[in-house]
Parts: C-alpha cells; structure tokens; sequence
C-alpha cells in the first residue's frame, strides 16, 4: 500500500512539472480573479434575521378537566438579501418575512440596522425592505437572464442555516423548472448548495452580475440534495422596478382562464401536437371577450413569440404594460389567426387581495412588575430534589417555579425549573434581588435586561451546555 501510494504521487509530481508555466499562472490568475469577484460583491449581501409570533396549543389541568389553550412564541427566523438600489432598498423572498413584526439586516462589515417592509408581491414570493444608514450602499448589477445557458458558472451568496454570509459555487443545471411554486414558475435551477437561511440571496454569474434570487430548494432531507432554484433576474427586475414605481405589480389582465394542452387534449382537438394553451373561460367585460376570443381557442403566441405552456404566457401578459396592444395568435377551427387586444390592468383590489403584502402589528408586550417569572431561591435541598445541575459553590440562584404564559419570558423560552443565576452583572438568589435588578434597568431607560439562565436539566449529561444569556424585554420600546 505505501508503495502504491508513492508511485501516485510521483505520478501526480511528475504532471504538475508537465504542466506548462503558463497554464499554471493562468489557474492562479483566475482563482486570484474569482477571490477579487467574490470579495467584491460580499457588501451588497445582508443576513436577514426575522422575529415572529407563533401560537402553540398547551394543554391545562383544572379541577373538572384537562382544557386546551394558546400560548405565544418567540419564532427567529433567518434569511438573505441584496442590495437594488443605494438609498437602502433591499430585496428578498416573501417568505423570508411572512408574519414577522421585526426585521434586522446585518451587512458583511458586521454593521446592523432594523428594516421595514417597503412592499411585496406575495405570489411570486419577493418582498422589499427598507433601512436607513446614513450613508449609498453598494449595489448589485443585473444580468439578463434569457442569456443563461445550461452548464453556465454560478455563485449563491446567503446565509445559509443562519450562520452568516457563505459562499457556494456550481453550474446552472436547468431552465424553465415548473415546481408547481407558482403559476409563473420560470426557475433557475442549479446545483450551487443552497440550503435555509439562503432564500432571498442572489445566484450570481461569474461577471459578479445578478441572475437569479435564491427562492427554494428540494430535497429528502432538511438539506441541500444539489436541487436550488432561483427566480430569473428577467422576472425579478421587473418585478422590483413595479415595486418601487407603482407600490404594486401593475400586471397587464386579457381577462381569461387558460390550460395547458395536454396530449389527450390535442388529440381530441385532432392536433397533430400538443401546443399553445387553450381557453377554458373569459371574463365578462374584460378585454379578451372585447377582442372576440372564445372559450376552446387555442393561443399559440402573443406577440409574435411561440409560447412554451401557459405559465410563459400568464408572464408575458403580466410583464405587459396596461393599454399595451398585444397581437395573440389563435388556433381556431383548424386555421391560425391572430386578434389584436388592449390589455387592462389588473383590477387592483382583486389582486392585492392575494399579493399584497399582509402588515404585521407590533405584539401587545405584557410586561408585569416581575416579568411575569416566579422564582424561590436555591437550596441544596431543592437542587438534589430536582436534579439541577451543580451551581459554584460562590454563586446564588434562583429557581423558576412558573411564567405568565403570554410574557415576554415565555415567548423568548424561559421554563419552569430553569435557575437564574445573575441579572445583568449581579447575581441573584431570590425573588427580591431579582426584581432589585429589573427595577434598576427599567430606571437607566433601557428596554431589555440581561439574564443568566441554567436550564433545566436535559435528559443526558452529554446534552447539557451551562448557563446562557437571554435578552428580555423589561419596558415597552
């Protein structure tokens, strides 16, 4: 075995002495290149950290029966996004801040700043959030993303499982993926690993320009299987640009109901092929039944492009501006003709009732005196009752005996039998020390306390990590 392992690396020796100079300096210029790029588009990526609300259902004993309720949790979710416009615009997935009340971005310098939702468009899953730095911040440029190629070199930037910015390379694997997402599926899928925590970044070319958002993955597992998916940079621009001129998608409406042509479908026609999408159903008064489209005509094209299946066409009669005159190639009775037709915009109470972005209020903090934790200080007698883990000798503690189930302290996890050992600097033994040092940060005018807590003993030894800090929120603000 070591010979073999010898004569292998005299092999690989005598190659890399085969390889001329020239090509060698060419590998380390472009690796020194592909550093620069990446290094480059590093500050025009955020993290993206989300809090929401979640209810669990508890369950409660009282004297007559066990009787469900609700309690509210504390949900950190983690995300990516990019820079699209110097004064702080920044775009990401929608579902990336679906139900949160609180949105951070943190930038590749490390500097964090809080966010607001500038808009959205639910049904394609992109949204835009608003900080305010002081300060351009670098922005992304756009590919154009009907030049992509299968087998083309791609980058992901995100923050993947929360753990900050990474970067993964890959290829583009396919185009056109329908994951039956949405009803404008168009995905880029590539084999870049992408994983939680990456929605919302950008998959970039390796010209450092944008051609995708990193929107969903598939996989067997809760882990990259190799299958990501992005939206186009052609979609997603023009979504963004809609976004932030008119607050809203502004789609163009024919005012019809479309399906895709099966085979079935083509042969009851008597098709030679499947092809185009058929009508199944016009809006009345809307400008497809103006133009005199029927139900069973076949569009084919629309303004002059063959259409792939209906999810290409419903894109390009969204992306159409409203008063745009499209020419839509019909299939009908046999013989091809054409019907020019105004488009409409979308009426737009109907659409936003399903893609406006939903506002999230402020939670109604309960916040008592006390913080809603109850506490009885610890005693070797109660430590070797509960099986605690052991405190130093020189440290205090104060055992949880209950928490107001809709408290802060409860949203953020504190449970019974947890022991806190110090708020803030100080250690606390009782309930009296405890409130000392909440009353004491309430009066600086700072919102949150810091609590050391032990939690409660977990079933292994191996399992337990000792004491950590918890923020909680001690004043409204």
């Amino acid at each position: 075995m070591h010979h073999l392992r010898s004569v292998g690396a005299t092999a690989l020796m005598l190659l890399a002495f085969a390889v001329p100079a020239t090509h060698r300096a060419a590998a380390q210029e472009m690796q020194y290149n592909q550093a620069n790029l990446v290094r480059s588009l590093l500050p025009t990526v955020v993290n993206i950290l989300s809090h929401a609300e979640v209810t669990a259902s508890t369950s409660t004993m009282t004297a007559s029966a066990q009787e469900p309720s609700q309690s509210f949790q504390l949900k950190t979710s983690a995300g990516s996004g990019f820079v699209v416009d110097p004064s702080g615009v920044i775009a990401t997935n929608w579902h990336v801040i679906d139900g949160a009340y609180e949105i951070y971005v943190t930038f590749s310098d490390g500097s964090r700043a809080k966010a607001e939702v500038l808009n959205a468009a639910r049904i394609i899953d992109i949204a835009l959030l608003k900080v305010s730095v002081g300060h351009p911040l670098a922005v992304v440029n756009w590919a154009d993303s009907t030049k992509v190629q299968i087998g083309d070199p791609v980058l992901a930037i995100g923050n993947p499982l929360g753990i900050g910015l990474s970067v993964t390379g890959g290829i583009v694997s396919a185009l056109n993926r329908n994951i039956m997402d949405t009803p404008y599926d168009d995905f880029i899928q590539t084999d870049a690993p992408i994983n939680h925590g990456n929605s919302g970044g950008p998959l970039f070319d390796l010209k450092g320009d944008v051609i995708g958002i990193n929107t969903a993955l598939i996989s067997p597992t809760a882990s990259s299987a190799g299958l990501g998916f992005a939206i186009p940079s052609k979609d997603a621009r023009l979504i963004i640009d809609r976004l932030i001129n008119f607050g809203w998608l502004r789609p163009g409406w024919l005012g019809v109901k479309v399906q895709q042509m099966t085979p079935e479908m083509a042969q009851a026609l008597g098709m030679a092929e499947p092809k185009g999408s058929i009508v199944a159903w016009l809006i009345a008064g809307g400008p497809a039944e103006g133009a005199g489209l029927r139900i069973s005509d076949v569009i084919l094209r629309f303004d002059g492009q063959l259409l792939t299946d209906e999810r290409e066409l419903l894109r390009n009669i969204a992306a159409s501006a409203p008063g745009h005159q499209a020419t839509v190639g019909l299939l009908r009775d046999g013989r091809e003709i054409e019907v020019p037709v105004t488009l409409a915009e979308w009426p737009k109470m109907q659409w936003e009732e399903r893609d406006a972005p939903t506002k999230v209020a402020q939670p109604h903090w309960n916040i008592p005196p006390d913080l809603g934790i109850r506490v009885t200080p610890l005693t070797d007698e109660l430590r070797a009752k509960t099986g605690i883990p052991p405190v130093p000798k020189d440290m205090k503690g104060a055992v949880v005996t209950g928490v107001t189930r809709d408290a802060d302290a409860a949203r953020v996890g504190i449970a019974t039998g947890d022991v806190i050992l110090q708020v803030g600097g100080i250690q606390v033994g009782n309930a009296a020390e405890m409130q000392h040092e909440i009353d004491r940060v309430r009066g600086e005018g700072r919102p949150y306390a810091m609590f050391l807590v032990l939690p409660k003993n977990p079933l292994t030894a191996s399992q337990w990590l000792g004491p950590k800090w918890m923020a909680l929120r001690v004043a409204a603000g």
